[in-house]
């Protein structure tokens, strides 16, 4: 197969870059996803129903309209229906063992959190559903990319053939630098500093677990509570209203046990600690979730290597997305949220990314003609 790009990963930046693309008219590219589905970190839990109401974020969660412009302007054209984080109420704090949570007065985040309503998966939809192209791949690994005899060969596996070829002018990167390093052969090899840079570039979530718990209603605000809460106890180290307008409850958190150490605990074991920990903050309802779950982004090897396992305490600034010379230089652009100089790392860094990649590549096509 013969076409002009090869887009890999269909996370937000694909998914965004080949909307942009196709407003421009643009179709003849192929993306590849390696996943049995699009969205990369943004990924939905849906409890029995398909409803979107039901759905919750595994991955990021928040947006903030005031100072990511450009993100809210897409939502905005996509129709997509946003609302503010619950932050009414008290905010509890865990700091012993041996003794209870302590109610703190809650505060208003500013700039104020904002969340899609049906989840950050809503947003992967609207885009992919403008899409005319039909080369959208899923579970389609890509092992090489070559450039050889003035065109680059990007070879990928799928569960039915491992060595699919397909020739094309320009890549573009959509996922994490770190693993495009660890997981890509590049022919030549790429040059020695931008390797380096990649491969010390953070990747958001990589070295992060999240439980999520579904309730019927938000028991939680009638005891004047936010849903807030931070504990030194743990397992979980920050916990945060997950509810949807008009849907199901929620609660969700982010593990405070490091990477490493989680390896050693078994699901079922976390999970159980988790509600026990719900259970001290919140009461005796927080015991019988109607469903929960953890999803363990460092054990995810679409998300995380192994130089992932310990967190990041701020978004990595931004590498370089391209080579600065030789035969790479700009025909292999890197396009994943953590190459956004803006936003790295978040999804407003995806959207601002992809379009940087989008514009570079514009430019060098009418600076060849």
């Amino acid at each position: 197969m013969r076409t002009k790009i090869a887009i890999i990963g269909g996370g937000l930046s694909g998914v965004y870059a080949a909307y942009q693309l196709e407003q421009r008219g643009i179709t003849d590219y192929i993306l590849l996803e390696a996943r049995d589905q699009l969205g990369g970190r943004i990924m939905n839990f849906t409890h029995h129903s398909q409803a979107t109401t039901n759905n919750f974020d595994l991955g990021p969660t928040w947006f903030w309209p005031e100072f990511q412009p450009q993100l809210n302007a897409i939502i905005k054209t996509l129709n997509l229906k946003a609302f503010a984080q619950y932050e009414q109420g008290n905010t509890l704090v865990e700091r012993s063992h041996t003794q209870p949570p302590t109610a703190m007065p809650g505060y208003t985040h500013a700039p104020t959190s904002m969340r899609l309503k049906g989840g950050m998966g809503t947003l992967i939809n609207a885009l992919h559903a403008k899409l005319s192209n039909k080369h959208i791949v899923t579970g389609a690994l890509v092992n090489t990319i070559t450039h050889q005899h003035g065109h680059i060969e990007v070879n990928f596996s799928t569960s039915n053939t491992t060595d699919n070829k397909v020739n094309v002018e320009h890549v573009m990167l959509a996922l994490p630098p770190r693993l495009a390093v660890s997981q890509i052969t590049f022919t030549p090899a790429l040059p020695s500093d931008l390797v380096s840079q990649w491969q010390n570039t953070a990747t958001w979530m990589a070295p992060h677990a999240k439980y999520i718990a579904v309730y019927d209603t938000p028991f939680w605000r009638k005891q004047t509570l936010s849903g807030s809460a931070r504990s030194s106890v743990g397992p979980m180290a920050e916990i945060h209203d997950a509810s949807n307008p008009q849907g199901q409850a929620a609660l969700f958190g982010f593990i405070g046990i490091p990477a490493d150490d989680r390896k050693r605990i078994s699901n079922e074991d976390l999970i159980t600690h988790c509600k026990a920990q719900l259970v001290r903050l919140f009461g005796a309802q927080a015991a019988t979730p109607k469903a929960d779950i953890i999803k363990d982004w460092a054990q995810d090897p679409l998300t995380a290597t192994s130089l992932d396992t310990h967190a990041a305490n701020t978004h990595t600034p931004a590498p370089y997305i391209t080579a600065q010379n030789g035969p790479w230089y700009q025909n292999l652009v890197g396009i994943g949220s953590e190459w956004s100089v803006q936003f790295p790392g978040y999804v407003a860094g995806a959207v601002d990314a992809a379009n940087i990649g989008v514009e570079l590549y514009l430019k060098s096509v009418k600076r060849d003609v």
